[in-house]
């Protein structure tokens, strides 16, 4: 799955790995967004970041593993979580949450996901959510970029 694939991307998701074995996650923790979608075969865009998506704790044991220092969310804009970082200095940098949620007007909503996909990567395996989640996902950020990559998802399983 990761033929093709840009090779600082597949430099990052190598430094997440090995991080998350040094950081001994204890909780379930998944690769979601631009990243999980290229994964599984949307290579119409350069992936800028890494997402994750985890627990509280293990977001900020993956933090302490990456060299990454946890930023107060504002909780303004469309997204917050109540843990998040970011490296610094990468060609793709990784993106650690916990608790993310959306904003749907004046609602929040939870980001959840039920399913873990095994990808491989490299020597490592690393997570996914299943495509019904992240083009759910997707469609519930709903910004226009979201939504033409649901549908482009869509089409993986459903080409017609």
């Amino acid at each position: 799955m990761t033929d093709g694939l840009p090779e600082a991307f597949l430099d990052g998701l190598d430094r997440l790995a090995d991080a998350a074995a040094r950081a001994g996650m204890q909780d379930p923790w998944w690769v979601f967004g631009g990243a999980a979608m290229a994964l599984v075969g949307l290579r119409d865009w350069r992936v800028p970041d890494i997402d994750v998506l985890t627990s509280s704790g293990d977001a900020r044991r993956l933090l302490a593993a990456l060299g990454a220092e946890i930023v107060t969310d504002p909780g303004e804009g469309q997204f917050r979580s109540r843990v998040y970082g970011r490296t610094r200095d990468e060609a793709v940098p990784i993106e650690v949450m916990a608790g993310l949620e959306v904003r749907t007007g004046p609602d929040w909503s939870p980001v959840v996901f039920e399913t873990r996909v095994p990808v491989a990567a490299g020597d490592h395996i690393l997570h996914i959510p299943a495509l019904t989640e992240q083009i759910a996902v997707a469609r519930q950020f709903g910004r226009p970029k979201d939504l033409s990559r649901a549908d482009a998802l869509e089409r993986l399983i459903d080409p017609a």
